[in-house]
């Protein structure tokens, strides 16, 4: 079983509190986007983030000055999203960062799929960045199959706990012989499930601490996930949607 999450846009650099074991699997193909990255103006990569002219100031300068093997931080702990502030790692125990190691992987923009402690430095590159990167039109088209292949070569059940961005670079690749479970939560209203983005980051944290403290192996076992008062609901999932439920404002349980 393998666990699959998105990153986060806001990063920092830890190189105290644990240190990182490896090196990126897919370095080699985060050296070219860092090439190519390197060769676009400030302008051009501020357009390409979106994001504020003090981001881009920021992250223009960690593209022009990076060093991809230096001050690396685990990426388990280089995030610092919604998700990963309810996943809380920087409290897990030995044990707890053991399972995740095996299990979780994060996917990336920038380096494709990371194991929790792989070493990283904070970048700014989302998948659906417009980005052309030799023949390839965009991120999507450059990573290809590669990351869904190296998924389906550690386990034929994938657990999905990613955003579309993110889990369509996976599921897309997939073989029949390679289940995916995507986890949906959402409150009930008006007899339907709505996902709140927030809520839906938050619970996706608390999946992966939940799976890590009681080392689940299986699936059936996430069906007793009962975090930020959400309750699996039989009815509504299938073989390859797991849906959990809370309920919604002013509903009384």
């Amino acid at each position: 079983m393998r666990i699959i999450i998105s990153p986060a846009k806001k990063m920092r650099e830890d190189t105290d509190s644990l240190a990182w074991r490896d090196l990126p699997a897919f370095l080699p193909q985060t050296e070219v986007l860092l090439s190519t990255l390197r060769a676009l103006s400030d302008a051009e990569l501020a357009a390409l983030w979106k994001c504020s002219e003090s981001l881009a100031v920021l992250n223009a300068e960690r593209v022009r000055t990076m060093d991809l093997r230096a001050r690396l931080t685990p990426a388990i702990l280089a995030y610092e999203g919604i998700q990963y502030q309810y996943m809380s790692p920087g409290v897990f125990t030995d044990r707890e960062f053991d399972y995740v190691q095996e299990h979780l992987r994060i996917l990336s923009g920038f380096y494709g799929l990371l194991r929790p402690f792989d070493g990283v430095t904070p970048y700014r590159l989302e998948m659906q960045a417009k980005l052309h990167v030799g023949e390839s039109k965009d991120l999507y088209a450059y990573w290809g199959e590669r990351l869904a292949a190296a998924l389906c070569a550690q386990s034929d059940c994938l657990i999905n706990l990613a955003s579309k961005e993110y889990s369509v670079c996976v599921s897309r690749y997939l073989p029949p012989s390679v289940r995916m479970i995507t986890c949906v939560f959402g409150e009930e209203k008006n007899g339907k499930i709505v996902e709140r983005a927030t809520m839906c980051k938050m619970a996706r944290g608390e999946m992966v601490r939940f799976l890590a403290e009681h080392q689940v192996t299986e699936p059936e076992q996430m069906k007793e996930f009962d975090r930020l008062a959400h309750r699996f609901d039989p009815v509504r999932s299938d073989d390859s949607t797991y849906v959990f439920v809370r309920p919604g404002k002013g509903v009384h349980t």
